[in-house]
């Protein structure tokens, strides 16, 4: 099952509707208006078109410079719109929101750790949560930017290696940071650890 906003209007349709109704050349053509939003459940949706792989591996010594026509072979179309089109999965869609395995959450399209389960808490907000990104050596690969796209601020958080899409981060999380980093679980690839 697939639901879809147009607006204010959320219409669910299954994933035979859809090939009949063209949605793949509505997304990858941009004709659907730009406040769409996108979700599958979690039993559907495989995320990368090349099984649970990235497409494309970072490397801290060199951003990915890497094409929306590339992307678009690699990632499955619910993806590619919310990881390069800067989407948004529906509340309560996604297939991380409720994970409480112990783990590294990496970039969904080039593998960048992004957040430890450490740092993963139930906002009660609908999505992935978390109050800080994974540092490494004294570093995390979030990058903030501004975001004036609704008529508000905001402040989006992409990838620092790809430009992925990830979400959004917000000043109500909980101590030790009081940030609530709001992640699509598309943007993401969950990484089961014993411990961390």
């Amino acid at each position: 099952m697939i639901a879809l906003r147009f607006g204010n209007t959320l219409r669910k349709f299954s994933t035979f509707t859809l090939n009949r109704y063209t949605l793949k050349s509505n997304l990858l053509v941009g004709k659907m208006s730009e406040n769409r939003e996108i979700s599958t459940s979690s039993d559907e949706s495989t995320g990368n078109k090349e099984s649970s792989n990235t497409p494309y591996k970072a490397g801290r010594s060199q951003r990915l410079q890497i094409t929306d026509n590339e992307w678009e072979k690699h990632l499955d179309e619910e993806r590619f719109y919310v990881c390069r089109k800067k989407g948004t999965e529906l509340p309560f869609s996604g297939k991380y929101t409720e994970n409480k395995s112990t783990g590294l959450y990496n970039c969904a399209c080039c593998g960048a750790i992004l957040f430890s389960s450490q740092s993963k808490f139930d906002s009660g907000c609908g999505w992935p949560s978390f109050f800080q990104p994974h540092v490494v050596d004294g570093e995390n690969n979030i990058q903030e930017n501004d975001d004036t796209s609704l008529g508000v601020k905001r402040t989006e958080v992409i990838c620092k290696q790809c430009d992925s899409h990830l979400g959004h981060v917000f000043p109500d999380g909980p101590p030790p940071t009081g940030l609530r980093y709001c992640i699509n679980s598309l943007s993401l690839q969950f990484e089961a650890k014993d411990k961390l």
